[in-house]
């Protein structure tokens, strides 16, 4: 029985000997190996065997990328405004024993230098480079970040700031210096925008008014070509039936009334050849007619005769009367008053 509880505790012995020697490490981690407190080996992904109570393995270390994101730090700019600015850290873990025995710690490492950088880079700008130049921050901080971890087995691979903040004060200025940009921009573009609408409507009146003129002469040319057209085709009528001074004087005679036909009409002048024509066309008429040759018969020669003496008269007392309606409403011929007899 005895013997029998010994080999238990030998097996279970045995047993814990071979959990301590056996050491499983996940795949990107790597673990440093301790032999008599001195660094041995770094073991890999994988199983592993140590010495048990002679080999000390020390935690995990994370060779994967890490992120980190620091607390907004407060950096002066060269323009002494007080900024808080968040940055972002990219890294990796290239050498486990350097990030395990070069440094402490070097998460917090990473951090205060990050921070003293940012003051140095920051520290000459002034705010509006600054919020302008945050590549230019990003690529500076990398690499002195880089430079300086390389010792402690770290690989800084990107470096971010993602918020810089100005004093309260300092935004609202930028709002109102915003504000008033863009109150100035939308001015000049409705400035702009009434100064075209002018200008087309200019030449749209420009256009119209030249349109108008070039109709209104259009218009005009043909409506004196017309009563040019009119009045030659009249004066080579009369020219081509030759006339004599007989018709006309009668025509004068018979537009002669129409003067005075006017509602507004209260004064006109009758000329001096009134008497002449008046004269004229007596003497035509009373005169004897022509002899014409027979063609129907003597009543018909008769007849038109006696239409021919009616006309006769009835002209002549109707300038008899236009002449006695001029001399009675005080018209004057040639600047005198002058009695027709007919």
């Amino acid at each position: 029985m005895e013997s029998l509880i010994a080999g238990l505790v030998i097996a279970l012995f045995v047993v814990a000997i071979v959990l301590m020697a056996v050491r499983i490490v996940p795949q990107a981690r790597a673990r440093n190996v301790e032999r008599l407190g001195r660094f041995q080996r770094t073991l890999q992904p994988g199983l592993n065997v140590v010495i048990p109570f002679i080999d000390r393995v020390h935690p995990a270390i994370d060779l994967r990328e890490q992120v980190v994101s620091f607390q907004p730090q407060p950096v002066i700019t060269e323009d002494n405004l007080v900024v808080e600015i968040d940055t972002v850290l990219y890294f990796q873990v290239t050498d486990p024993r350097a990030a395990f025995y070069e440094i402490a710690s070097y998460l917090q490492a990473v951090e205060q230098l990050t921070v003293t950088t940012l003051r140095n880079v920051v520290g000459s700008m002034d705010l509006e480079r600054t919020l302008t130049s945050r590549d230019t921050i990003n690529s500076q901080l990398r690499g002195v970040l880089d430079d300086a971890t390389g010792k402690w087995g770290l690989r800084v691979n990107r470096v971010e700031i993602k918020a810089i903040d100005p004093p309260r004060t300092i935004k609202d200025a930028m709002e109102k210096q915003m504000r008033a940009e863009r109150d100035k921009r939308a001015a000049i573009l409705n400035a702009e925008g009434q100064r075209q609408s002018q200008i087309l409507t200019a030449e749209g009146d420009k256009q119209a008014a030249v349109l108008r003129a070039e109709g209104q002469r259009a218009a005009e040319i043909l409506k004196a070509e017309g009563q040019s057209r009119a009045i030659d085709q009249v004066f080579q009528a009369i020219h081509r039936n030759d006339p004599d001074p007989k018709l006309l004087a009668y025509q004068y005679l018979q537009t002669l009334p129409q003067l005075a036909q006017g509602p507004g009409n209260t004064f006109w002048v009758i000329p001096s050849e009134v008497t002449s024509a008046l004269q004229g066309v007596s003497r035509a008429f009373t005169e004897a007619l022509p002899k014409i040759a027979p063609t129907g018969g003597s009543a018909d020669t008769e007849e038109a005769a006696a239409k021919a003496a009616e006309d006769a008269t009835r002209a002549a007392a109707a300038a008899a009367a236009a002449v006695a309606d001029a001399e009675t409403e005080g018209g004057v011929l040639d600047g005198r008053t002058t009695t027709t007899h007919v």
